[in-house]
């Protein structure tokens, strides 16, 4: 169902660097409904977790799965999983509307949640997940790929730690997808109900990125808004969007998704990422260097008052965040990603759906020409 190209089975693999014997922290996977909880269960076993369980009802996807993780053993149930007091963290990729309400379950059973992106899709899921965290003290953590799984992504933020751009004063955020064939997708992909809409999805990459990247707390959707420009077949699919946030610090950010990578294009998307600072800038090329042709990726541009320099840091940075998760949980502590950061990113990407305007709508149904 997932090929290499749409973006569903990003699994980024780096160099091993285990945090933990072999046997001191155990994962499952439950829901295997996006191709993401490949690059998660990757990222967690390179960093010493041993996957012990997967279970989902559809057998096609347990198997290829399997075929990937040829260690793990197949749960009959849910239950099973939840059951086995070895399991410290389980890791989802569930329909995202769905999300939430296995962490609630996860939790309550006395382990730490892992969610793909979006981890949930309205404020009262979110209300949930924060009083289940309060009550049982287990983390609820988000796979927000597009940072913590992509080493230009990485090296940026050891750039801004490092002051090599002064303070970071806005950003640009560009995450285009492909649809591919849609045939090819789940149903659940084309409901909005289900999927959370565009903004909520592919947007919380964006929003969460801003939060990190700019060291903002809490901010404000100054606008949003929304549109179906390609998918008239599919009107529940939402294949452009775009946004501007206010962070408290007074840091800025625009951002754009969309559906409409073209066939031309050797990935599934051209992700980029323009960081502005009080004494220089950076930008991402993630996952294609357009022209070159070459296959390579995470490029890093960095301009500032020393002078410009380019960066190709495949295989250089590695994905430190699986460890530190890995460390946080035996520790209860909080180095690879706050609580308060998690759920914030997912409040404010629901709050940008929310709130968003329907682009056709406001135009009178028109489309541009």
């Amino acid at each position: 169902m997932y090929s290499r190209n749409d973006g569903m089975n990003y699994a980024p693999k780096g160099k091993p660097e285990p945090v933990v014997s072999k046997g001191d922290f155990f994962i499952a996977a439950i829901a295997l409904d996006h191709g993401h909880i490949y690059g998660m269960c990757n990222g967690l076993t390179e960093a010493g977790a041993v996957l012990k369980w997967v279970y989902d009802p559809d057998p096609v996807k347990v198997a290829d799965f399997v075929k990937a993780f040829p260690e793990v053993k197949v749960a009959e149930s849910e239950e099973q999983i939840l059951k086995d007091p070895m399991v410290h963290m389980v890791c989802s990729a569930a329909v995202t509307s769905l999300r939430c309400a296995l962490g609630l379950r996860v939790m309550e059973a006395g382990k730490d949640y892992f969610t793909d992106k979006a981890p949930l899709t309205t404020l009262e899921q979110l209300a949930a997940a924060k009083e289940m965290v309060k009550r049982t003290g287990k983390k609820y953590m988000v796979y927000y790929s597009e940072r913590i799984h992509v080493e230009a992504a990485v090296f940026a933020g050891q750039l801004i730690e490092q002051g090599a751009i002064g303070t970071p004063i806005h950003i640009d955020g560009f995450g285009p997808h492909r649809v591919g064939d849609p045939k090819d997708r789940p149903d659940w992909f084309f409901i909005k109900e289900k999927y959370g809409g565009i903004l909520c999805d592919i947007g919380s990459h964006q929003i969460e990125q801003f939060l990190f990247y700019c060291k903002v707390k809490d901010a404000k959707v100054q606008y949003s808004q929304v549109g179906n420009f390609g998918h008239p077949d599919y009107p529940e699919l939402e294949d452009f969007g775009d946004a501007v946030l206010l962070g408290d610090n007074g840091a800025t950010q625009h951002f754009r998704v969309d559906w409409f990578t073209p066939k031309g294009l050797s990935t599934w998307g051209d992700g980029r990422t323009f960081i502005l600072g009080t004494k220089g800038y950076i930008e991402l090329r993630k996952y294609v260097n357009i022209g070159a042709c070459d296959g390579s990726s995470n490029h890093v541009f960095l301009v500032n008052e020393e002078g410009e320099q380019h960066f190709e840091v495949t295989g250089m940075v590695g994905y430190p965040f699986f460890g530190q998760l890995i460390l946080d949980c035996i520790n209860r502590t909080e180095n690879a990603m706050t609580q308060e950061h998690a759920f914030k990113a997912a409040e404010l990407c629901v709050r940008a759906q929310n709130q968003a305007i329907n682009i056709q709508e406001e135009a009178g149904g028109q489309k541009p020409c």
